[in-house]
């Protein structure tokens, strides 16, 4: 028989999972006779955690602190100026920040750190967790949450929480409709599409520019991953190399890919009469090689942190809100050839 869980009592007592959270870690927000009634219906279910948590008050730093957890230490700028503007929001609120660091996948039988399950934190930001099982693992969590995109197989209804997700698909319909506009017909989307939700909304942007002129696009030129973790080059040159000739342009996911393809074009010598156009997403300052020179979308990273810090402190306010999935703009920066009006 599997173990109880607080859905188990919140079900049995028809509530929400937050209000057994709270009654189990003594948090404010529960009256004294809905506590009591938790309580008993834990002991009742054998719910483990009961005994511990109902005379172990949460400390005051614990209300007061959020978690930011993330994947992969060697994050980039993109994602480190998203967690800097988070903490300088929080703190002006008077909020700590706990960085708490997953691991990339979540292998079988991995457990959430303690810090996330023991009452040390009042709500957590997901930022670039793109593991189905950590997904999964971290919506369980009956603590107030917002998440930072997702991966297209862990909906918002699963999630059980406040999700934040970038606009791709119409940028890059915008994008590669400019492209075929300007005569180039023959597209190569690059990126993988199942990785998150906002990679597979760039892949349909660029389906949806070719259905909107009544064309197809041809899939055996796009390259829509999985991609190994550290060999996205090694990838992406194979499959390169194996094509009977270059697109007449790529439309990348993000300016990441962008700069494997141009990495590509200078270890094989191309001339630049030669080299396909390149686009990509994200305007990240990091990949030299093609920064501030492709067609790319601005994303303003001190905005989405700003973002996501009121959405968490509007949680933890009202915990029993229903959800909510926002979209947050952003913006064609075109360069080069396609910066011309007619794009030619």
């Amino acid at each position: 028989m599997s173990k109880p869980t607080m859905q188990d009592i919140a079900d049995a007592l028809s509530t929400s999972r937050i209000t057994v959270w709270k009654a189990l870690n003594n948090r404010p927000g529960v009256s004294e006779t809905l506590r009591r009634q938790i309580l008993q219906k834990a002991q009742e279910l054998g719910y483990g955690k009961a005994g511990l948590s109902a005379g172990a008050p949460a400390s005051p730093a614990a209300a007061r602190t959020v978690a930011v957890v993330v994947s992969r230490p060697e994050s980039s700028l993109f994602w480190m100026q998203i967690v800097h503007q988070l903490a300088r929001e929080l703190t002006a609120q008077d909020y700590n920040l706990m960085y708490t660091y997953l691991p990339t996948f979540g292998e079988e039988g991995y457990t959430l750190p303690a810090v996330l399950t023991d009452g040390s934190v009042a709500g957590l930001i997901v930022l670039n967790i793109y593991s189905e099982p950590l997904l999964r693992l971290l919506a369980e969590l009956p603590l107030p949450k917002v998440f930072l995109d997702t991966v297209p197989q862990v909906g918002q209804q699963v999630l059980g929480g406040d999700l934040l997700l970038l606009e791709g698909r119409d940028a890059l319909r915008q994008i590669t409709g400019r492209l075929l506009d300007s005569g180039r017909t023959r597209l190569s989307f690059i990126g993988a599409v199942d990785y998150a939700q906002t990679n597979h909304d760039r892949w349909l942007g660029f389906v949806d520019a070719y259905a909107d002129r009544g064309l197809h696009c041809d899939e055996t030129l796009c390259l829509k991953g999985p991609f190994g973790l550290y060999t996205h080059y090694e990838e992406i040159s194979r499959f390169l190399d194996n094509l009977p000739r270059l697109p007449d342009a790529f439309v990348c996911a993000s300016d990441y890919i962008a700069h494997f393809i141009r990495q590509y074009y200078e270890e094989r010598r191309l001339p630049a009469e030669r080299q396909p156009l390149l686009t990509g997403f994200d305007n990240n300052p990091e990949y030299t090689n093609v920064a501030h020179t492709i067609t790319t979308v601005e994303v303003q990273t001190s905005s989405i942190g700003a973002r996501l810090a009121a959405r968490i402190l509007f949680r933890l306010s009202h915990p029993e809100a229903f959800s909510e999935v926002s979209y947050i703009c952003t913006q064609v920066l075109y360069r080069g050839p396609l910066g011309d009006a007619d794009g030619a």
